[in-house]
């Protein structure tokens, strides 16, 4: 494929989570990539202790020196951001590469299980409402989806009718297409979809794993850009992702350090099949 895609995103020096997991994916679907490091953080956060360096000189220096170039991408990704001054100006980029026809698909890294994670603010909750204006596609976990959409977290679950609200109010913001990620519809784990090409939700039920490795979200967005830039479906994007994700997983499981993250380079056949 000739398609251009970028990744903004943050770069563990030790561990698959991020670009160090997106890249070995969208590179072996065949896409060229280009990255644009939000911060660089010594190693995945689970282990507790951590350095993280922010980069939001080099990204308003190198997007000042791209613009010079006339630098273009078919599709941007955005996951991990920072702060509130690096959301803003990832967020005013991506308004002008939507603009020129370019794809945008936001991660919006905020929090899980309820809560935003530390040094997540409501100002940054703002910055990525502003992503999720120019979005084509969003990819929000539950706890952002409702943190996005000022709607109440319930940890025992919604109903059909609360998740269609929920997909809504987040395409009232503006995203067209939307994937609500562990969420539990019914009782049911379920994956929430819209595709705003065929105007129809779906909702895709699966059955948890007690396995917890950082990275998996950053593997399951990936495939399913890369599979919606290829052409395919939504609905079939994510199923696919989810299925992927699913094996990598179990084929992982008995892994002494999970901390690292999913060995993602010798997976990768798993995206074939």
């Amino acid at each position: 494929m000739d398609k251009q895609v970028l990744l903004i995103n943050d770069l563990a020096g030790y561990g698959k989570v991020a670009l160090s997991a997106m890249i070995p994916v969208l590179s072996h679907m065949g896409y060229n990539l280009y990255n644009l490091p939000t911060a660089l953080v010594s190693n995945t956060l689970d282990y507790g202790k951590f350095d993280i360096l922010e980069t939001t000189g080099y990204i308003r220096n190198t997007i000042g020196v791209w613009k010079e170039l006339g630098f273009c991408f078919d599709a941007v990704s955005t996951g991990f951001i920072v702060s509130e001054l690096q959301a803003g100006v990832i967020a005013e980029y991506c308004r002008e590469q939507a603009g020129n026809g370019t794809l945008i698909f936001v991660d919006p890294i905020m929090g899980d299980e309820g809560k935003l994670y530390n040094g997540v603010t409501q100002q940054t909750v703002g910055h990525m409402r502003r992503l999720t204006e120019v979005a084509d596609y969003i990819v929000p976990n539950y706890t952002e989806a409702v943190y996005l959409a000022g709607m109440p977290y319930k940890k025992d679950g919604i109903t059909k009718e609360e998740a269609g609200n929920l997909i809504d109010r987040l395409r009232q913001i503006g995203a067209k297409s939307v994937i609500v990620t562990s969420a539990c519809v019914d009782g049911n784990d379920t994956v929430i979809g819209y595709d705003h090409k065929t105007g129809q939700r779906f909702f895709l039920p699966f059955t948890l794993i007690p396995v917890r490795f950082p990275g998996t979200g950053d593997i399951f967005s990936s495939v399913l850009m890369g599979k919606v830039l290829a052409g395919e479906g939504l609905r079939e994007s994510t199923q696919k992702a989810m299925d992927i994700v699913k094996e990598m997983i179990l084929r992982n499981r008995d892994n002494a350090d999970k901390f690292k993250g999913i060995p993602v380079e010798v997976c990768l056949e798993l995206i074939d099949i």
